[in-house]
């Protein structure tokens, strides 16, 4: 069987508040390369990657073009567009690209992968993990069952529940879709989107879309539990530690 094609869309649109840094948190140095740089750089050496769409602010389009995907050789990126004001703004942006044919090799019927650009810490193996996943169930998500008991709280933060840790998982990304599905998702989200923000209906993940506006399901797959995403300083020192340990880059 012919491998179907598959666009990563790298999402490195965020502000990056809770870094408490002047600098996008996308471009702080990790041992030496810029954050978002171990992302695009997993997806260009991947065998199962066939091209990317590159998500950022509108101003920095020009720098990343310049300093991370020419500077870096990132023949794969083909896109770079800006991204919205919410995650699920930015994620459609991505996909309109895919729906007008704006790539170099159109990918009708194939496989999006959608990852956060601050998860340095992407690998072939998670890759290849969720490729072989989405070609059998058609939509699937990276994560871990959590360590620790979760508890569910009420509006005073009083525990009401506790679920079963063995069937709580934490989502991480990439979160992998075939394109038609995806796609017709998001297109029905966006028309219900002023409906669900009057409502309070808040979806944080792509899984979500898809388990909101259509009837399919999204099956979970082993990522690490290094597949962190980088959000505070401390997750910074913590990504140093990783990556020195795995012998990754440096300056």
């Amino acid at each position: 069987m012919n491998k179907k094609r598959c666009t990563a869309v790298v999402l490195a649109a965020g502000k990056g508040s809770r870094m408490k840094s002047g600098v996008a948190k996308q471009y702080l140095d990790l041992c030496g390369k810029p954050l978002i740089w171990y992302a695009l750089h997993a997806i260009e050496e991947s065998s199962v990657m066939d091209d990317c769409i590159l998500v950022t602010t509108a101003e920095d389009i020009s720098y990343v073009k310049e300093e991370i995907v020419k500077k870096y050789g990132f023949r794969k990126v083909d896109a770079v567009v800006a991204g919205g004001a919410e995650r699920y703004d930015s994620v459609y942006r991505a996909l309109r690209v895919i729906a007008d044919n704006g790539l170099t090799v159109p990918n009708r019927d194939g496989y999006v992968f959608i990852h956060d650009g601050a998860r340095p810490f992407l690998t072939e193996e998670i890759l290849m993990r969720c490729y072989e996943e989405v070609q059998r169930s058609g939509a699937c998500v990276a994560g871990m069952a959590v360590k620790d008991t979760i508890k569910i709280a009420d509006e005073n933060g009083y525990a009401v529940q506790t679920p079963d840790r063995n069937l709580v998982w934490q989502i991480q990304t990439p979160q992998v879709f075939d394109t038609r599905l995806i796609l017709e998702a998001y297109e029905k989200m966006i028309r219900e989107k002023d409906r669900l923000r009057a409502e309070g209906i808040r979806i944080t993940d792509d899984a979500a879309v898809v388990e909101t506006f259509t009837k399919q399901p999204v099956k979970l797959v082993q990522g690490s539990y290094e597949n962190i995403k980088i959000t505070t300083p401390d997750d910074m020192e913590t990504a140093e530690v990783f990556m020195r340990r795995s012998g990754g880059e440096t300056a």
